[in-house]
């Protein structure tokens, strides 16, 4: 089977981007469908969300400059069927050294091509830096499809069509990137106020296909997980965000052909 390139992306923060980034990876391993986690944020929360530590040497900076292999950076997680690319601080000079390197946009492409030819994972899942920079630029290259995390908040639907024109801008430009729309994931869903259902509607109206239909709640138990170096399921396996993201992996793996 082949693999399927998924980068996570907002340019804005606290959206629930790494949250879903670890949970969706978590939570497609847990249905045996072997995953690779990929940490491009030079802050690395997503590594330590799944209990790894940083590691000098342990990202993809090297293989950026042309160093090593993504294959060497591959570390195993104490979950079965997933794994993890780890970042580092490191990583945050690739912003200001990747321009300076010859295709530069498709440089993560380059990198990940071997991986995806051996066919040892059936996802791979980026998450990005909440900025769209020359590391988040060359997720968008690198993956099949974009899925966004949008906060149930008015103000991040401004948000929205600017990834989505970067996205146009890429796949028009020469040697462009095969990137679609994969769909839009809704978090921290406030059932008790209007506002979350009103921009769950306004985003259904503008991408009725995309939107999925599982809406992340606001919930605490999601937001102490990356404290304690667990996903979701080995934190509160059976609440409501557990629940929710069990139910927003269906969907992608209904929606994508993925099977284990």
């Amino acid at each position: 089977m082949p693999t399927t390139v998924f980068t996570i992306a907002n340019q804005k923060g606290g959206v629930g981007k790494t949250t879903t980034a670890v949970n969706l990876a978590a939570a497609l391993a847990e249905k045996k469908i072997h995953t690779l986690l990929i940490d491009l944020d030079p802050q690395a929360n997503a590594t330590s969300a799944v209990g790894i530590e940083k590691q000098e040497g342990k990202s993809l900076y090297g293989p950026l400059r042309g160093e090593g292999s993504a294959f060497e950076m591959i570390t195993p997680t104490p979950y079965e069927h997933l794994a993890l690319i780890p970042s580092e601080e490191d990583l945050a000079a690739a912003e200001i050294e990747l321009p300076q390197t010859e295709n530069f946009l498709a440089r993560l492409r380059t990198v990940l091509e071997p991986v995806r030819a051996s066919q040892g994972y059936r996802a791979i899942i980026i998450d990005c830096p909440p900025a769209l920079g020359m590391l988040s630029m060359n997720s968008l290259v690198a993956a099949d499809y974009l899925l966004i995390t949008l906060q149930c908040e008015y103000m991040a639907l401004e948000g929205l069509g600017q990834i989505l024109r970067n996205v146009d801008r890429l796949k028009a430009a020469p040697n462009h990137a095969p990137i679609e729309l994969g769909g839009v994931v809704m978090t921290m869903f406030d059932s008790r106020t209007n506002l979350s259902k009103q921009v769950v509607d306004e985003v259904k109206k503008h991408l009725p296909d995309k939107i999925f239909h599982t809406v992340i709640p606001r919930t605490v138990r999601l937001s102490e997980a990356p404290s304690f170096g667990k996903p979701i399921f080995a934190y509160d396996a059976d609440g409501t965000g557990a629940t929710a993201y069990r139910a927003l992996a269906k969907e992608v793996i209904e929606r994508f052909g993925l099977k284990a």
